[in-house]
């Protein structure tokens, strides 16, 4: 270690978090005024053509748009059918590969020992002061030891004993709708029952809740990250608001357990219990990226599957009689609905040394990208890919959690909390009918609505 490094590391454990953000925001600003931005993306939106009027070279699916405007199932059929290994040379991200089949993917996903998941999982790079350090964006041992710091919480013990809590929450939310009123359900419903989810899991205080959304939000929106339209400086802003609420959680928590208080059962406790991270405040990318990992690991599959499951058996009536006449499909159903979503639509690795794939040669460092979206609808692996199908046989078998050592670690939470929903849904509403076109967010990894018009008609007594 040098004496530049040590120096480093002794004022990042003495000035609070917070503080060391908003310096960082001060200096990138006044650089980018000097000498101009590292990156300039820009995203605007214009009509996305027909696939079949590309060559086949000219396919990007990096764009934000192409999911916004439903472009995205025949920009990746054509790709899964004619160049499942496709390299982009000059995206505004860079050169990638885009594996799009089922099995490649899944290939891809498990062999951690030939793919790194080093230093971040999102197609383009971090903003300047930004680049944070999380566990899914680590490679073992490091990885290992910070996820085992934290995956207790959502082990299946403690999932039995929070399902009391979510479904008194959802029943609280869901005897508020108004029937035959017009509302939206992104915000009303899939917000709301999110934020309560996970000021729940931080013991974050449960009046500010919507800051924990917010924040997920700000996470994922940079242009240079996702193609996202969240503005730089709003997002210095906001991940300084994160820093502070979490370093005052933090103490807090320090403090009552000094006075005697016995431990709570919450993220924080737990990295805070573990000896590898009991340290992590002193470490602010880490502190900063592990708590901004977790929320948004808690917001983006939970929150779209549950408006993308309402759309879903919108656009596939028949599947709801079925469910409405059968229940007992629900927890299948919740495997289809996050399927069908594919809430995030990719991760991205990065070649450890050069390896063959489907006939292409990648190179060690090239950068290559899992669509998880393409591979949950895939032919080869999926019967009748594009339909939504509640009692679909083998509908565990998605991509949407990932696999391998980097699988998300909150997939049996995600379950319950859409099953809890759709078992509380159908003991009150005969039908949810969609009301318009949901929007749906700018951005190439979260497949997620901004808003979603909807009314409830209550179910016969």
């Amino acid at each position: 270690m040098t004496l530049l490094t040590s120096a480093i590391e002794q004022a990042q454990a003495r000035i609070p978090i917070d503080l060391q953000i908003k310096g960082a925001h001060v200096f990138f600003a006044a650089k980018r005024k000097l000498i101009g931005p590292h990156t300039s993306l820009t995203f605007v939106e214009s009509p996305i053509p027909e696939v079949a009027a590309l060559a086949l070279k000219d396919i990007d699916v990096s764009n934000p748009f192409l999911w916004r405007q439903n472009k995205w199932q025949s920009y990746f059929k054509r790709l899964r059918n004619e160049d499942p290994v496709h390299f982009v040379a000059n995206s505004p991200f860079g050169p990638f590969w885009s594996i799009t089949r089922y099995e490649d993917i899944l290939f891809v996903d498990k062999s951690h020992e030939l793919f790194s998941a080093e230093p971040a999982i999102i197609l383009g790079t971090p903003p300047e002061g930004l680049a944070v350090e999380m566990f899914i964006a680590m490679d073992p041992p490091k990885h290992d030891v910070q996820r085992q710091a934290v995956q207790s919480v959502v082990a299946p013990r403690n999932l039995m004993e929070m399902e009391g809590l979510i479904r008194s929450r959802t029943a609280e939310v869901l005897d508020a709708l108004q029937p035959g009123v017009a509302f939206d359900w992104v915000k009303t419903v899939s917000v709301e029952l999110t934020a309560r989810m996970l000021a729940t899991l931080l013991d974050f205080p449960f009046e500010k809740r919507h800051k924990l959304v917010y924040w997920s939000d700000l996470a994922a929106a940079n242009a240079e990250t996702t193609g996202g339209d969240a503005d730089i400086n709003e997002t210095f802003r906001g991940v300084a608001d994160m820093a502070k609420h979490f370093s005052a959680l933090w103490h807090d928590k320090l403090a009552r357990r000094a006075a005697g208080e016995a431990a709570s059962f919450d993220l924080i406790t737990l990295l805070q219990s573990n000896n590898d991270t009991k340290d992590l405040i002193h470490r602010p990318m880490e502190f900063i990226g592990n708590l901004a990992l977790l929320i948004v690991g808690g917001n983006d599959t939970t929150r779209n599957s549950m408006t993308g499951g309402v759309l879903a058996l919108n656009q596939f009536p028949d599947e709801f009689i079925k469910l409405k006449n059968n229940p007992a499909l629900i927890p299948n159903m919740v495997s289809e609905i996050i399927r069908w979503q594919t809430p995030l639509a990719y991760m991205r690795r990065i070649a450890k040394q050069d390896v063959e794939l489907n006939g292409k040669l990648i190179k060690k460092g090239d950068k290559v990208v899992m669509w998880y979206a393409s591979g949950n609808r895939d032919e080869r692996a999926i019967e009748q890919p594009d339909e939504f199908i509640v009692d679909r046989k083998n509908a565990r078998n998605h991509l949407s959690f990932g696999f391998g050592i980097h699988r998300c670690m909150g997939n049996r939470l995600a379950e319950m909390q859409l099953r809890i929903l759709w078992e509380e849904i159908l003991k009150r509403f005969d039908h949810i009918e969609v009301l318009d076109e949901p929007e749906k967010v700018q951005s190439n990894l979260v497949r997620g609505y901004s808003q979603m018009m909807v009314k409830v008609t209550a179910k016969s007594r």
